[in-house]
């Protein structure tokens, strides 16, 4: 029954999987339609990912690379890292703040949303606080297959919300250097990871926003 069942989630994620970069446009076209203004983005959110120290990911690496680039070109005022403890016991967006600002962006505009713990939540409620904090003009600033599989859900929920992927031909002329970062502080005490926490089937309803309360 178990192995019944776990089959069934893959091919319902395979099938959800297609539908959300079947009908999404290309990373170049994303880009230029989120920036065919001059006009810059209040905020953007920065999806979490787990931290295991002592060092950074590379998926992490990538859009907090992304993500300070944006802010120092000035496509961006505020960064909005959103992500809970999920699978590591340091809250990811609490330590991509603290990567960030030894990058350079001021701290006063880096924002910390600790409660997501699925991308589609991530999104969510970045966007709230991004509302929050009188942001109006919003952008997703993640990898382009993140960007594609959140785009429908996006579309769905949020209004205006925009989206500016990775460009890779950029990102590799961007210094890669990882700075130190004291973490130590940030551990969860008492940590217990999603899969220890959530069944198969409720971490496939929380990949589908299933758990958000979208009138909260």
């Amino acid at each position: 029954m178990l192995k019944i069942l776990k089959y069934t989630l893959i091919f319902i994620a395979g099938i959800f999987l297609i539908s959300c970069l079947w009908f999404v446009p290309s990373v170049k076209k994303l880009t230029a339609r989120s920036l065919k203004d001059t006009t810059t983005y209040d905020a953007i959110i920065v999806p979490g990912v787990p931290f295991n120290p002592p060092s950074w990911d590379m998926v992490m690496k990538m859009r907090l690379i992304w993500a300070v680039h944006l802010y120092k070109r000035g496509h961006t005022k505020n960064i909005i890292m959103s992500g809970s403890s999920v699978y590591s016991p340091y809250v990811e967006a609490e330590i991509m703040r603290l990567y960030a600002i030894k990058m350079g962006v001021p701290a006063n505009h880096i924002f910390v949303e600790g409660r997501a713990e699925h991308s589609t939540e991530n999104i969510w409620y970045g966007y709230k606080l991004a509302q929050k904090n009188g942001f109006k003009k919003v952008a997703l600033a993640s990898d382009p297959f993140q960007s594609h599989l959140l785009y429908s859900f996006a579309r769905r929920r949020i209004k205006g919300l925009q989206f500016l992927p990775v460009i890779f031909d950029t990102l590799e002329t961007l210094s890669h250097n990882e700075p130190k970062i004291n973490y130590d502080s940030l551990r969860v005490q008492n940590f217990i990871a999603l899969p220890d926490r959530e069944g198969h089937w409720q971490r496939f309803r929380g990949t589908m926003g299933k758990h958000i309360h979208f009138k909260e």
